[in-house]
């Protein structure tokens, strides 16, 4: 259990919890650019560690699964915000 620290009349957690709504805005386009360059870092560092291929090579990897994986999730962010 995350423990809230009190800040005057709001905890800790809502605070984050508004800054991350003012970044995201709610938009499913730049959710999907969020978490398709985390995607990509972490790709590429599994692929550079495990293979030992360069960064160049493990960067190249890594950009083609998660791009064909960003357009994925785009679609099916807006179709679950639509039907739900």
């Amino acid at each position: 259990m995350v423990s809230e620290i009190n800040t005057g009349n709001k905890t800790t957690m809502s605070v984050v919890s508004s800054i991350l709504s003012k970044i995201l805005g709610g938009s499913s386009l730049t959710f999907t650019l969020i978490f398709s360059l985390g995607h990509i870092l972490i790709a590429a560092s599994v692929v550079y560690v495990i293979t030992g291929a360069t960064i160049l090579e493990s960067g190249t990897v890594a950009l083609v699964e998660p791009s064909i994986n960003a357009v994925w999730l785009y679609v099916l962010h807006r179709l679950w915000k639509k039907f739900s």
